[in-house]
């Protein structure tokens, strides 16, 4: 009979596994619900060794952020093939798939972090070091959609257009999470069809918006998002 033996870990092995377990725990209860010793417990070792690897679980929290954050950044990531209104659809669907998966989690980084307590103290996490974190996510987000309008240089009302269209997006998400009242597929495709409509007001002040609103919605497909917002608004005139 063979006995399994337990491999030992590196100390980046395991730093990195606490990480994963305190990520998965913050993103189904409130950071504030969950404690060091239930963090040990579902990585499978002491109390005290947890605070080998982290001083205390504000550190632990910080770190769950830091990858919680690089993990939405990445959901912004779309190949460029094919029209931008099914492109942007699929990174929604990728979006709320975060927010679904990570509800307090995404909660405490967009508002910029709980309380958390440890020995008895209620320590705040350093919101300087989460909203840079937040500003991370954004930056990322703002980029990959500059990228898939193809431009480098965006004009001032492009740049105001794409990051009013992320803000929402954080707000929506949010307000859903609380409840849930609305189906999550209608909510993204009313994103997508929000970043349309921002960018069509836009263009009826500029002649520059009007060329690149003009140029997206030309390979825009009959069955599309942004075909289907445009026989919504016909209707709503007939």
């Amino acid at each position: 009979m063979t006995i399994g033996v337990r491999r030992r870990m590196g100390v980046e092995e395991r730093r990195q596994q606490l990480i994963g377990v305190a990520l998965d725990l913050f993103s189904r209860r409130s950071p504030d619900e969950v404690s060091i010793d239930e963090i040990a417990s579902a990585a499978g070792i002491s109390r005290p060794l947890v605070y080998h690897y982290f001083p205390g679980k504000l550190s632990l929290y910080e770190a769950a952020l830091k990858r919680a954050a690089e993990d939405l950044a990445g959901r912004f990531v779309e190949p460029h093939d094919g029209p931008l209104g099914p492109r942007l659809l699929r990174v929604m669907h990728r979006f709320f798939d975060f927010v679904d998966e990570h509800g307090p989690g995404f909660s405490a980084l967009m508002r910029g972090g709980p309380a958390v307590p440890a020995g008895g103290a209620r320590l705040i996490s350093s919101a300087s070091a989460t909203n840079a974190l937040i500003d991370t996510v954004r930056q990322a987000a703002y980029d990959q959609i500059l990228s898939h309008l193809r431009v480098e240089d965006p004009p001032a009302r492009l740049e105001l257009v794409v990051r009013s269209w992320i803000s929402l997006a954080e707000s929506t998400a949010l307000i859903w999470l609380d409840g849930r009242r609305i189906p999550r597929a209608e909510l993204e495709a009313q994103l997508v069809h929000d970043f349309a409509a921002l960018a069509a007001v836009s263009a009826a002040y500029d002649p520059e918006m009007t060329a690149l609103l003009r140029r997206i919605l030309k390979d825009e497909p009959v069955e599309g998002p942004f075909s289907d917002l445009a026989a919504r608004l016909i209707s709503l005139a007939s």
